[in-house]
């Protein structure tokens, strides 16, 4: 775990997704290529260098759960968005190796 950031584990969060999707907001901090290759269902694409530039399009009102391939880069995305006055951020526990290694669905990334 990093330093100030929450977690949650995939299957965790497979199950509150099908409780309440409506209520979060999954972010995709991979490169593009990583991406195409499948993410969560419903991910939106946001590499984590284009982030800072792209905080109007993320919605406060809603669970932000920050998304990799192993839960490093969207740790520091979580770290970055709490520094910018974001309070509820959550990493996914192990990424998208966490996600598929639970064989829960991928899916092709939303329009960009």
């Amino acid at each position: 775990m990093f330093f100030n950031v929450r977690e949650i584990d995939a299957p965790e969060l497979a199950r509150q997704l099908d409780a309440n999707a409506d209520s979060y907001q999954m972010v995709d901090v991979r490169e593009m290529p990583e991406i195409m290759a499948g993410t969560l269902p419903n991910a939106r694409p946001m590499p984590l260098a284009t982030l800072p530039l792209k905080l109007d399009e993320l919605d406060k009102s809603k669970t932000l759960v920050m998304v990799c391939r192993s839960g490093a880069r969207s740790a520091q995305a979580c770290m970055f968005l709490q520094q910018q006055g974001f309070e509820n951020v959550v990493n996914l526990r192990g990424g998208v190796m966490a996600w598929a290694q639970g064989r829960l669905p991928m899916a092709l990334p939303e329009a960009v």
